[in-house]
């Protein structure tokens, strides 16, 4: 037996199998590329979705497998004996050691040249920014609506009939043009400059009902493609079906799967909106049982304070005040008069201890003018007093609103806010006055103002 050299590496299975997945995946080259081949050993797998079948031609074969998130967009079944041009990757499935392919798109071999053409397309509007612009958003409550599609399909009466359902006060203005044909392109791409430049259009529906990628291929134009790029407008594409793809579907704003899908992005649901519109309705009743409900608590407590610092409590107050003030200058009066009356006993006392009867009689006129002196001097001094009191009254009754009301005066106020009317410029026709009284309160309704 030959003895090995130690430099030698001896490799494993895994680690061979394992390199030469590493050397394929380095290949830019064999990441993505066009095969054409004839399906044989097609297996779905019903819980996974994902689907395996072996690509061979005349000489040879390889296996292949395509996942459910590439082969939902296929627009046929694949069945054994197709032949078909797939766009894939090459890779090693490391646990059998084999290569294989990984199919991310697959058509049929007999449309392979429009799909050539639809996929250099794709990439050269793609590097041109054609799909990286953002969307222009959808308006709310779309007033006119134009719609880019065939007069006789059944793509305008669905729309038509979605509408109506839906939102009937939307307008629908239609350019009919061929969807399908040799000038198909070129209409379609005249009604989307034509719609845009009339003015009075709020978004744009471009489609028409499913087919064959022939029957497709004019929504898959330049012309079309650029049209759709320079709208001002925000377009929704509704070409085919949901599995269906064009270029329109790529540059325009939205896409929908189907024409019905498409119309009822535009308009709102009207069952949604009275919906709305009534949680709105009993959410605005609320805000203004709350908001009456604090006006009416404000009002009470305003009243609650007139009750105890009104106008009526300090003429009360003004009323003891003045009591008050009389019952001092009555007390003042009575000492003085008891002062006098004692002097006047004193000086008797003296005069009867040194009269004489002439001097008593002297004495005793003199007394009696001196008493009718006083007695006078009282009298006007109570008089001026009460003058006083009478003076200081009569001017607390001209600072009472009450008084001034009872002549004839009142207080105007406007209905809702309760704030004073000062000017007739605070006021308009029709305003609802509330003109307090001396005894109540009118409610009033203005006819005119008059400076």
């Amino acid at each position: 037996m030959r003895r090995r050299k130690k430099q030698t590496k001896i490799w494993t299975i895994s680690d061979l199998v394992a390199h030469l997945r590493s050397k394929i995946d380095e290949d830019p080259q064999l990441q993505t590329l066009w095969v054409k081949g004839e399906i044989t050993n097609f297996t779905l797998h019903e819980r996974s979705g994902h689907m395996y079948f072996t690509l061979k031609d005349e000489q040879t074969r390889v296996k292949a497998a395509m996942f459910s998130s590439q082969n939902r967009r296929l627009r046929f079944r694949p069945q054994n004996g197709d032949s078909v041009f797939a766009l894939a990757r090459l890779s090693m499935y490391e646990r059998e050691g084999q290569v294989q392919l990984y199919v991310q798109e697959m058509q049929m071999s007999g449309i392979g040249d429009l799909y050539t053409r639809f996929v250099r397309l794709k990439e050269q509007l793609e590097q041109e920014g054609y799909f990286s612009a953002p969307a222009k958003p959808l308006p709310r409550f779309p007033r006119r609506v134009g719609v880019v599609t065939s007069a006789s399909g059944a793509v305008i009466r669905d729309i038509i009939i979605t509408m109506r359902q839906r939102f009937p006060l939307t307008e629908i203005l239609l350019f009919p043009v061929a969807v399908q044909g040799t000038n198909a392109a070129n209409e379609i791409a005249e009604g989307i400059e034509i719609l845009t430049q009339q003015g009075d259009v709020d978004v744009l529906i471009v489609g028409r009902g499913g087919g064959s990628l022939e029957e497709l291929w004019a929504f898959n134009e330049r012309q079309v493609a650029d049209s759709l790029f320079r709208t001002t407008l925000p377009v929704i594409s509704a070409v085919g079906h949901e599995t269906d793809t064009t270029i329109s579907d790529y540059v325009a704003d939205h896409r929908a799967a189907t024409p019905t899908a498409a119309a009822a992005m535009i308009v709102p649901d009207q069952i949604e909106l009275r919906e709305q519109l009534r949680l709105l309705q009993h959410r605005l009743i609320q805000a203004q049982r709350r908001v009456l409900d604090q006006r009416l608590q404000t009002l009470t407590n305003w009243q609650e304070r007139l009750q105890y610092s009104g106008p009526k409590v300090k003429i009360q107050q003004y009323v003891q005040q003045v009591d008050q003030w009389g019952s001092m200058i009555r007390d003042r009066l009575d000492s003085q008069v008891q002062i006098k009356k004692q002097r006047l006993e004193h000086f008797m006392s003296k005069l009867r201890l040194l009269s004489p009867k002439g001097k008593l009689i002297t004495n005793q006129e003199r007394l009696e003018r001196l008493k009718n002196r006083l007695q006078l001097s009282m009298n006007h001094q109570l008089e001026r007093y009460r003058e006083q009191l009478m003076k200081q009254i009569v001017q607390l009754e001209a600072l009472s609103p009450l008084k001034v009301m009872q002549r004839g005066y009142s207080l105007a106020y406007r209905y809702h806010d309760q704030s004073l009317v000062t000017s007739v410029k605070n006021v308009q026709s029709g305003d609802l006055l509330r003109v307090r009284l001396s005894d109540g309160a009118v409610k009033c309704q203005v006819w005119s103002t008059e400076e």
